[in-house]
């Protein structure tokens, strides 16, 4: 199967050419969409598989045709173009990422070398300070030029994602200043050569002033901790959160976006331990080192310019403690342990935060405990109870079934009895608490089966009520028939009994005008009327 390549602002992309570079695609989606765009790309693949089966063929031909007049144009982008350029850019963007921290770390690295070595082994002007001070320069360098090409992958995902054509639609002002303001983060470093300037510090114990001349390599080294903001970075770009589809569906759905903070929190729902302990660990090296080089100019007695006492102040400044043995001199110390106690107080707070969870009885150790404790509730309910009914009998034996009466007896054992009486209060109020306390707890799948049983009656309650429903709808339905018939139903009855009633009557008229002839007219009146039921008279 032949292989195209497409040109696309510059980047050469490899599209796609089957269902599965898809299903894979559809993995590095964009973090900084809008919700309804995360969920967008992530459903593609199951709206436009047959679309993209179709183009598939096209896909693997050449981007460019020629039309009869010989001119080159561009091929239509289907989605499968777009879902392949789309996980190209999220796979250059990864790697660029990696790299920007690897050069980022192996300047700070550089540059801890050449500070420590440049005190005591040759000073600024040696061939080797300007080695490595170069290598520094073009790893910063290298870093810059990175960084400039990971904010073009950015550009170029959006222009993807929301099928622009010109770069300079998404170049926003808050984009514009945080590129801007990330390039000068990054190009902090110390330049090759010595430079210096005159540093005055007022000593801590003895309030005299301190004069050196400094080296400018500690105001341009020590900013350059801050690279170390591109982990979190690479921690969000290979986290599988982030990588995932269908997490990034969910997340779309409940409006979350997958960013840097929000991989810090679950790191911290999944091992806060750690996450502290990392954490701590390296603030207190950093900040450390950070009070060694801007102390070791004006400590004359080596207190804290020592590595090994710098981690003592940190530490005891971390924690708190202050014991006021060692102090900073200088206005660079001072700031560092500053941050550094604001930083103690939160990671206190946050270790405090954590044990109290990591305290806490599980849902299981929870039911356990209550149920010991209700067992041993029970055993002492019982015993008060029976120690009341004792103390009862006895009193009425002491008071009722002997000659003389000791009253000190009867007093001693009333007062067994009262406190009989508030010791079982005090047995049944400490397990009525413990009832109300094991509610809160309740097992889930207890408490979803009491709500699927609950759920099941209604809905048989529900069917029940739709079939008398239906069938009184039935019965009225026959009802409301009945009473439209019964108008014509009455007019049937009415005419017959008129017609009947006439009838009738014209009988009986004809009965007695027969009957007044009779004398006349031998024939019988029942052949003159027929139908009808004459009543024999006299005169017939």
């Amino acid at each position: 199967q032949s292989k195209c390549r497409d040109t696309v602002n510059g980047d050469a992309v490899r599209p796609l050419s089957s269902r599965g570079t898809v299903t894979s695609s559809l993995a590095d989606l964009h973090s900084g969409q809008q919700p309804l765009q995360l969920l967008h790309s992530a459903i593609l693949e199951d709206a436009f598989s047959k679309v993209i089966r179709e183009d598939s063929s096209k896909a693997n031909s050449d981007n460019l045709t020629r039309e009869e007049g010989g001119v080159p144009q561009k091929k239509t982008k289907d989605i499968s173009y777009r879902l392949g350029q789309r996980r190209a850019l999220f796979g250059k963007r990864k790697q660029l990422s990696d790299y920007a921290l690897v050069c980022g770390m192996f300047g700070i690295i550089v540059m801890v070398i050449e500070t420590e070595l440049s005190r005591g082994y040759y000073n600024k002007e040696s061939i080797y300070s300007y080695v490595l001070k170069g290598l520094i320069s073009l790893s910063t360098a290298i870093l810059l030029g990175l960084i400039v090409m990971y904010h073009a992958r950015e550009i170029q995902l959006f222009m993807v994602d929301n099928g622009a054509d010109d770069w300079r639609i998404a170049m926003t002002l808050e984009r514009i200043l945080f590129v801007v303001f990330e390039l000068l983060v990054c190009a902090i470093h110390p330049i090759p050569g010595q430079y210096v300037f005159t540093w005055t510090a007022r000593l801590a114990f003895s309030y005299t002033a301190s004069v050196e001349d400094a080296d400018v390599d500690i105001i341009l080294s020590v900013p350059m901790f801050l690279r170390l903001y591109l982990i979190g970075r690479v921690m969000l770009l290979h986290s599988k959160l982030f990588t995932d589809a269908s997490s990034r569906s969910i997340g779309a759905l409940n409006k979350i976006n997958f960013d840097t903070r929000f991989v810090m929190k679950t790191l911290m729902t999944i091992c806060p331990g750690t996450v502290l302990l990392v954490f701590s660990v390296s603030c207190w090296i950093i900040a450390a080192w950070t009070v060694r080089v801007c102390e070791r100019y004006h400590d004359a007695q080596e207190v804290t310019s020592t590595f090994l006492g710098a981690m003592w102040l940190i530490s005891i400044t971390f924690l708190s403690i202050g014991y006021g043995d060692m102090v900073p001199h200088t206005y660079c110390g001072k700031g560092v342990c500053l941050l550094t106690g604001i930083m103690g107080a939160g990671c206190t707070a946050l270790v405090v935060a954590v044990v109290a969870r990591k305290s806490e009885l599980t849902r299981a150790e929870k039911h356990v405990h209550n149920f010991m404790m209700d067992t041993q509730l029970y055993k002492k309910i019982k015993n008060t109870a029976a120690n009341v009914l004792r103390e009862t009998w006895l009193i009425y034996k002491n008071t009722k079934l002997v000659k003389k009466i000791d009253h000190a007896r009867v007093r001693h054992h009333q007062r067994k009895f009262l406190q009989a009486i508030h010791q079982l209060r005090r047995v049944k109020m400490e397990q009525r608490k413990l009832t109300d306390q094991a509610n809160t707890v309740a097992d889930l799948a207890k408490t979803q089966n009491m709500m699927y049983d609950l759920v099941s009656e209604l809905q048989h309650r529900s069917e029940e009520l739709d079939r008398r429903i239906v069938a009184l709808e039935e019965k009225l339905d026959s009802l409301l028939l009945s009473v439209q018939s019964l108008p014509v139903v009455l007019s049937h009855a009415i005419t017959k009994l008129q017609k009947d009633f006439l009838d009738d009557l014209a009988c009986r008229v004809h009965f007695l005008s027969s009957s007044l002839s009779s004398e006349c007219c031998p024939v019988p009146a029942r052949q003159l009327c027929p139908g009808s039921t004459m009543p024999e008279t006299p005169y017939s």
